[in-house]
């Protein structure tokens, strides 16, 4: 249990700067000579521009939590990529751990909304191609060779000519929503034109705005942060977990492997956001610089504990009966819904004791000690009795999902 009172005088390092290259100007450096006389004041927007502005960008960062809440549900669903999800939920618990500030744990939603303005258009674009493939293939087969058919044939032909030429023009234009509904010809005609004009530099261009996007995206940093928190979490929960399994015969060995548990459930959740936060693996296994962090905000590591072990709760309900594996992914969607409340609060807990100095009063560290025990009682209670009522068995207490990949199936029925 959280028990050293002991404070060191050294603040926890989590407040380095962001790992993601952040663009930005200097305080310190003059300001550029402005080309516009500043003796005339800009005129400033009118009351339905700023709300209509204010109405498209809250729509917009809303797109785009939704469509990165979709896209982590996918890749949870890929092996291999299910590192990746886990890597950035770390990713925004390490931000608001460093920053303090719970806006900056909405990491990447600008990508968001781009690889989700991109899927709706491509929907868009297919969903009249599909229907008219249907009733070309029908007419095919009621009048083969027929007019019917050679009409509906060299329809279908033209309309996916020109939806690829309108699905390349609305990505040359900025893959949104917004260029997918409206399709822009002249401005169409003018890309035709330039591309014919000079297509090695059109090919340049296209090629760079991807790579920059791709980049942005930073699938390789969130895949070797979520492989490094797997691991860490397996460290912590292979000995408690597998004598937690042993005690279905021995019930000796399950009460062991039940104190064991919850101990371990104690420090997992913030040793795991320290790692995320410091992007160093030794973090991982520092119990006493956690243990101090916890005297100086323990309310706050009470909260995040209760909130971490609550929202898991709901997934293992999904074990109770094998799911398909095309509707897998709304699992992971449980998952990420779920989990990623819980890293703001653990991120926002560790911040909170970083910026303090002093220890919190002796009987409030005393009640948040004591109200830890409960919570990872009634968790390790609940993980225990998964095992009669999960389709997999004793093997589902090993998916920890809370801290591990987010997957916690080992099949699928096909």
């Amino acid at each position: 249990m959280l028990s050293d009172d002991v404070v060191i005088a050294q603040e926890l390092p989590i407040d380095a700067p962001l790992t993601p290259i952040e663009v930005g100007t200097d305080a310190g450096a003059p300001a550029a000579e402005s080309l516009v006389n500043n003796d005339v004041p800009a005129a400033r927007p009118g009351i339905f521009r700023r709300v209509g502005r204010g109405i498209y960008r809250a729509t917009t960062w809303c797109f785009g939590v939704l469509s990165l809440v979709l896209a982590l549900a996918v890749i949870s669903w890929v092996p291999i990529l299910q590192f990746a999800s886990l890597g950035y939920l770390l990713e925004v618990c390490g931000r608001v751990a460093r920053t303090g500030r719970l806006r900056d744990g909405w990491v990447g939603i600008d990508q968001g909304a781009r690889m989700g303005g991109i899927a709706f258009g491509l929907a868009l674009l297919l969903a009249p191609l599909v229907m008219l493939r249907m009733f070309a293939r029908s007419a095919r087969l009621i009048d083969t060779g027929g007019s019917r058919d050679a009409l509906l044939t060299w329809l279908l032909v033209a309309m996916a000519v020109l939806g690829v030429i309108h699905f390349l023009s609305a990505m040359w234009r900025g893959g949104r929503v917004r260029n997918f509904l409206w399709p822009a010809p002249i401005r169409t005609l003018r890309i035709i034109r330039e591309v014919l004009s000079h297509p090695l530099a059109t090919y340049r261009t296209a090629r760079d705005t991807t790579c920059a996007f791709l980049e942005s995206l930073r699938l390789p940093y969130y895949l070797w942060l979520g492989a490094r928190g797997a691991l860490g979490g397996i460290i912590w929960l292979f000995i408690p977990v597998t004598i937690l399994v042993l005690g279905r015969k021995l019930p000796a060995l399950g009460v062991l492997g039940g104190i064991l548990f919850g101990i371990v459930l104690l420090y997992l959740p913030f040793v795991q956001a320290r790692f995320a936060a410091e992007n160093r693996f030794g973090a991982m296994f520092e119990i006493r610089r956690t243990r101090r962090l916890f005297v100086r905000a323990p309310v706050m590591f009470v909260l995040a504990l209760l909130l971490t072990l609550a929202l898991a709760i709901p997934l293992y309900l999904t074990k109770v009966e094998m799911i398909p594996a095309d509707a897998a992914w709304l699992a992971c969607l449980v998952f990420v819904v779920f989990n990623w409340p819980a890293r703001f609060i653990t991120g926002w807990a560790l911040a909170r004791a970083a910026r303090r100095e002093h220890p919190r009063n002796f009987f409030i560290r005393q009640l948040a000690r004591v109200g830890m025990l409960p919570i990872v009682a009634a968790y390790t209670l609940i993980v225990y009795l998964t095992q009669f009522t999960s389709w997999y068995g004793v093997v589902s207490i090993y998916a920890q999902h809370p801290f591990l990949v987010p997957v916690p199936f080992l099949a699928f029925e096909y």
